[in-house]
């Protein structure tokens, strides 16, 4: 207990993989995945950026989450791998600090940009004729600043608590970066009142966004049921359960991870499970929510042709 009134200090990450040659194969697929989840995100904002065809609400929403998983998994990966090619594994009590606080706050405002992506999606579909009023681009800026004060707001508070609480056991987080869960089993004081307010943000930003896009895919899908071209029917089928798919990866392990209390948390879990929110969803989203779609494809064509007009 001599540590009792020590707050913050140094703290070690133990990581994801063992050092052995099956983790460096698992290390090396990591890697991999980043790499094409961080080409794929920054050639997404860029395509948006520079193509005035795409200049609408529903790729704004599709920009945004491009930088969000762009910024989401290089808070984490470059530190992840860092530690395990070096073997320090060492992050002082601010990188960690840092670390939660863009972590929560990216992880927040991805869950808030995807329920506004299936609103866009439902009032395209479903409402058709009143789109221009309710996804106009005032609204649209208006959600993705929502998004991103929101997600901010959630994170200065669960990062504030966790650095100013006295840690008396083991420095040693068992985890590959600094999650908030993680750091309170090294507490020596009662979290319970904290651990309910965790399952308080984690309904209010995870489960009700997710019942939220289910609803509306759910009305998105009712109206294609009616549709009577087969043809329309069946992309909108294929769409739909692609983006749930994604959504799924997302919001399911962030929410099991987040909504379990401490005593029923196991180390090993929680790491596979951070892996589909850290490093999958971040790789998949480009390919499923833009590279699939036509206009992006387009987008991507016309560019390459300036960049490369005599190979095009």
């Amino acid at each position: 207990m001599e540590h009792h009134n020590q707050t913050c200090a140094d703290f070690i990450l133990l990581g994801l993989f063992p050092r052995s040659g099956a983790g460096l194969l698992l290390f090396l697929l990591a890697a991999l995945a980043f790499l094409v989840a961080l080409l794929g995100n920054l050639c997404m904002a860029l395509l948006i950026l520079l193509d005035a065809r795409l200049h609408c609400p529903m790729y704004l929403l599709l920009s945004q989450l491009a930088v969000t998983d762009l910024s989401y998994s290089s808070t984490i990966v470059p530190k992840m791998a860092a530690d395990f090619l070096s073997g320090n594994k060492a992050i002082s009590c601010t990188g960690c600090g840092l670390q939660s606080f863009f972590f929560l706050t990216l992880g927040g405002a991805e869950a808030l940009l995807l329920t506004c992506m299936a609103y866009d999606r439902y009032v395209a579909i479903c409402c058709p004729l009143h789109y221009a009023v309710r996804m106009n681009r005032r609204v649209c800026a208006l959600m993705v600043t929502a998004s991103w004060m929101m997600g901010s707001l959630n994170s200065c508070a669960h990062t504030a608590y966790a650095l100013h609480i006295p840690y008396c056991r083991s420095r040693a987080i068992d985890h590959f970066f600094c999650d908030v869960p993680a750091m309170l089993t090294l507490a020596c004081v009662d979290t319970w009142a904290y651990e309910y307010t965790v399952f308080v943000s984690t309904a209010l930003f995870l489960v009700l966004p997710f019942l939220g896009i289910v609803c509306s895919y759910g009305q998105v899908l009712l109206a294609v049921s009616r549709m009577h071209a087969g043809e329309g029917r069946k992309k909108a089928y294929s769409t739909c359960s692609t983006h749930l798919t994604v959504v799924t990866f997302y919001y399911a392990p962030f929410a099991y991870t987040y909504l379990r209390p401490k005593s029923f948390r196991s180390p090993a879990e929680d790491k596979a499970l951070a892996v589909f929110y850290t490093i999958l969803t971040p790789m998949l989203n480009p390919i499923i929510y833009s590279l699939r779609n036509k206009e992006v494809t387009g987008a991507l064509r016309r560019a390459t042709q300036r960049i490369c007009p005599v190979y095009v």
